[in-house]
């Protein structure tokens, strides 16, 4: 049995949770293991859609348990207002759902840091944050004075959440924003608490014992490789470890645990908020792709910037992350192109690269490099393996096997579960 995690591969939405949710039909366990509600992985069953930001995807399947590691910041509110609703929809939780006792909590006080610094921020100087409160969490957790859910259990818990908060207002309003009221704080935040006491338990044992038993585990990451804190365009990134890296970090699992790497990868390119984006189209046919991508967050309902498939960054993911397999999405969405262009490489200053530079000016002066493809102009979303495919769209996928030098072991060409292709050529 595998120890696989799946990573986004550019700078995130790639449709992790739909891969995932396919994955599952087999897994043992799903486990989150970094970032918080800013992530939102959504699944079609049937005619019933799903969008989770907290909960492992894994949750949508009735054998699968499922894990909050470590790694991750957790909202209460908003994970018990998503636990409710799943319930509610007929998902059973009860000795499915485990929450680590080491993942630190997002406190209102975080979301009022975010938004209050965001919006003070010079236009072309903001991050796009989805002000949700992860970056200042993840700032309290190394500062070693984050409360982890494990606080939740302790009799002094909102003893600690009252200090906090007051010793937080006077930042928040040093920075002009308008102080909480902390009595109302508390009474937000007890009954998420007691909702969530009963999943909150030490995670690491349960997972080694599923490692020793040679259990099936999906480590399920949020954001993608180009969003990491180390390894993206910093400082337009999120505040953890997107990468296969933060699998092990995230979830107390050793790296020597986990033997397969899948990044999910669209057929093109997006991204959500600020930041240097080189192969992004100002024209008809970045609207064309929007539109028929329905290319939206499903965390903040913002509209995502489109491109051409950035080979340079698909090969600089599969190099941090470790990359042995790739799922291709949205494949699809191209079918009614009659070019297709690949970036192949950057100009910059008059010079060839094919890396992606740490300095984000020097990438925000690249320009992309193109390979052109004919378009096969027949729908593919009736497709159900390699053979039913149009040949110039097989040429295509075989293209980006080339020249990344990963393979497609995963095809999508619609949202949902019945519309992916499991390669074995």
């Amino acid at each position: 049995m595998s120890k696989t995690v799946l990573i986004g591969s550019q700078w995130g939405d790639e449709g992790k949770g739909k891969i995932i949710d396919v994955l599952t039909a087999n897994a043992d366990w799903v486990v989150r293991y970094q970032g918080g509600n800013n992530a939102g992985h959504t699944v079609e069953i049937g005619d019933q859609k799903y969008v989770l930001h907290l909960t492992p995807s894994g949750i949508l399947r009735e054998a699968c348990k499922c894990v909050i590691g470590n790694g991750l910041v957790v909202d209460i509110y908003g994970l018990m207002t998503e636990l409710t609703e799943l319930v509610e929809r007929g998902i059973k939780l009860e000795g499915r759902l485990f929450i680590s006792d080491r993942a630190h909590i997002v406190l209102p006080y975080h979301k009022a840091l975010d938004g209050t610094k965001e919006g003070n921020l010079e236009e072309g100087k903001k991050i796009g944050t989805t002000k949700r409160g992860i970056g200042p969490a993840y700032m309290d957790k190394a500062d070693r004075i984050g409360l982890r859910m494990g606080d939740i259990l302790e009799s002094d818990f909102f003893d600690r959440v009252r200090a906090l908060t007051a010793d937080k207002n006077k930042i928040i309003e040093a920075m002009g924003g308008a102080a909480l009221d902390v009595e109302e704080v508390i009474a937000d935040m007890t009954e998420a608490a007691n909702y969530l006491k009963p999943f909150i338990c030490d995670t690491i044992p349960i997972l080694h014992k599923a490692v020793q038993d040679d259990d099936e585990i999906l480590f399920e990451g949020a954001q993608g490789v180009m969003l990491d804190v180390d390894f993206g365009t910093y400082p337009f990134v999120t505040s953890s470890s997107t990468g296969a890296g933060g699998a092990p970090a995230g979830s107390g699992i050793p790296p020597n645990a986990i033997d397969r790497c899948v990044g999910i990868v669209k057929a093109y390119t997006t991204r959500v908020g600020e930041g240097p984006f080189p192969t992004e189209l100002f024209d008809d046919m970045g609207m064309h792709i929007a539109k028929v991508g329905h290319e939206f967050g499903a965390t903040t309902g913002r509209p995502r910037r489109c491109g051409w498939f950035d080979a340079v960054i698909a090969k600089y993911s599969a190099m941090v992350g470790g990359i042995n397999e790739w799922s291709l999405m949205k494949l699809d969405v191209l079918d009614a192109v009659e070019t297709i262009k690949v970036c192949v490489a950057y100009e910059c200053d008059g010079e060839r690269i094919d890396h992606v530079p740490a300095s984000i000016s020097k990438l925000a002066r690249c320009t992309p490099i193109y390979e052109e493809f004919k378009g096969w102009n027949t729908p593919t979303t009736e497709c159900t393996c390699w053979e039913e495919l149009p040949e110039q769209a097989q040429k295509y996928v075989e293209y980006i096997e080339k020249i990344t030098g990963v393979k497609v072991s995963i095809l999508s060409v619609g949202p949902k579960r019945a519309s992916t292709m499991l390669l074995d050529r």
